[in-house]
């Protein structure tokens, strides 16, 4: 067994307001983790973030341990908790997984990749900010672009359609897989796998 530790970053809003929003599929994906896990959301002794703590793999085969990170703060300012639960824990921006929505894959689509720019994401800016790199992984679960001439920030900021709230739990666990294969078998066999 490693004793490296992983963080899934759930990117999102706080707040019942936000829950069901494109903007907080990161934490969406989270709570399909924790359950895998066995575990709910608790505070941090940090009082930034919820987290689990645990491991992800088969019964009998525990894999790394692995911290699930929900930030208490809004998605402009995620960089300052996802840094002081990495501190705590002595993580490495390279072992830090960062799933949120993106506008330039349709739904129902997944890409992983490491390091990169944030694509106008607050969320990736805040934490390349705080982390002082962008170097970390990215589960990238898509949310295509807005249709006709809706407002990106009013896109993000609502709910899934009705058609796409059918689809949205094959997504989300699809998502959970990904960061799981990601931690387990690496970055090219989880591209391979999820990138489509």
């Amino acid at each position: 067994m490693s004793s490296e530790v992983w963080l899934v970053v759930g990117l999102g809003n706080p707040g019942p307001e936000y829950a069901g929003h494109r903007h907080n599929v990161g934490y969406m994906v989270n709570d399909v983790l924790a359950e895998r896990m066995g575990s709910g959301f608790r505070a941090h002794k940090t009082g930034r973030a919820d987290v689990v703590e645990g491991r992800l793999g088969t019964p009998g085969n525990p894999g790394p341990r692995v911290v699930l990170v929900r930030p208490k703060s809004y998605m402009n300012t995620t960089g300052g908790p996802v840094q002081a639960v990495a501190k705590f824990y002595g993580v490495e921006p390279d072992h830090v997984i960062a799933v949120h929505d993106e506008l330039d894959i349709a739904f129902g689509t997944l890409r992983l990749k490491k390091g990169g720019g944030d694509n106008g994401h607050n969320g990736l800016r805040s934490m390349r900010s705080s982390l002082g790199t962008g170097d970390f992984y990215r589960v990238r679960a898509g949310i295509g672009r807005p249709p006709g001439r809706q407002d990106v920030a009013d896109f993000v900021l609502s709910n899934y359609s009705t058609v796409e709230r059918k689809e949205l739990p094959i997504q989300l666990v699809e998502a959970a897989d990904a960061v799981e294969s990601l931690i387990t078998e690496g970055l090219e066999k989880a591209q391979s796998r999820f990138n489509s």
